[in-house]
């Protein structure tokens, strides 16, 4: 589908509960182009991903962050066209595991992706009317990154920002404190469109974003609620301040409480015994 002069979208049929309709990967610029998120290792969506450039070049595979539904094919799209892959650096956890703690995400990330140039904060790649600036949005992932195209004030927010989910942050991979400052720092830039890794466009990104923080202030303040009602467990938590969800999404749910736990111990508004964990005890600290 093509979605501006300079962008084109394939979406992946890996859709999900976790995933939308699929994973979307973006064509950027004609002529001599950029893959950006090419998505799982399926070779039905590979073969369309190439198909969608044949006679044009592709001179580099942008990848924002790496689980495993964004940047495994990012290997065989580059050894079939010769292109650079750039982006994200490779996997790594938010934070160490802890003493007998199971890693709630395991199986997730793309622990074999090692791109050809890792990309810092600032950094940019370029083709003919294109530039795709990395813009260092850690949180969902630590090592999570946007990409801002300024020829269409438009910006690939990846799992960052999406306008059809809120994002999962499950710590050990994911940080709730790293995810709050990358969206305060989006929150101030200019650009009129957000292009996702799953859904459609986040139209008024600014608007948004603002609406999105406050959304996760309020899922704190409903964490801290029950707290002070009583609950000390996440598992009775989850069920309360997420009325309606289907069970098969409450471990999701579950690890953004925990998340948000994490972060509130860090504050020091929250008390555990120990560093926070998934099955520990959660009270209001005095």
């Amino acid at each position: 589908m093509t979605l501006s002069p300079l962008v084109r979208r394939l979406v992946a049929p890996n859709g999900s509960p976790f995933t939308c309709t699929g994973t979307c990967s973006y064509v950027v610029g004609r002529g001599r182009v950029a893959i950006l998120d090419p998505g799982p290792d399926v070779a039905e969506h590979i073969s369309a991903l190439l198909a969608a450039v044949a006679g044009e070049t592709v001179s580099h595979v942008v990848v924002t962050h790496t689980h495993r539904d964004h940047s495994p094919a990012a290997r065989a799209i580059a050894e079939a066209t010769g292109a650079e892959i750039v982006g994200c650096g490779p996997h790594r956890r938010a934070r160490d595991l802890i003493l007998g703690e199971q890693d709630s995400m395991e199986g997730s990330g793309d622990l074999l992706f090692r791109p050809d140039r890792e990309m810092q904060d600032g950094e940019a790649v370029s083709g003919p009317g294109w530039t795709l600036e990395a813009v260092a949005t850690p949180g969902h992932t630590a090592n999570h990154l946007a990409f801002a195209l300024p020829e269409e004030n438009a910006l690939f927010s990846g799992d960052h920002v999406m306008a059809w989910s809120t994002t999962i942050v499950g710590p050990p991979d994911g940080s709730m404190t790293e995810f709050m400052q990358s969206l305060e720092r989006i929150r101030g830039r200019s650009e009129a469109v957000y292009w996702p890794g799953h859904g459609g466009p986040v139209r008024d990104p600014s608007r948004f974003v603002r609406a999105l923080i406050g959304h996760r202030r309020a899922r704190e303040s409903s964490i801290l609620g029950r707290l002070a009602a009583g609950d000390r467990r996440i598992a009775e938590i989850v069920p309360v301040i997420y009325a309606g969800l289907r069970p098969e999404l409450h471990p999701a749910a579950g690890l953004s409480v925990f998340a948000h736990l994490e972060d509130l111990v860090e504050r020091g508004v929250v008390a555990t015994e120990g560093a926070p964990q998934l099955a520990g005890e959660y009270r209001i600290a005095r």
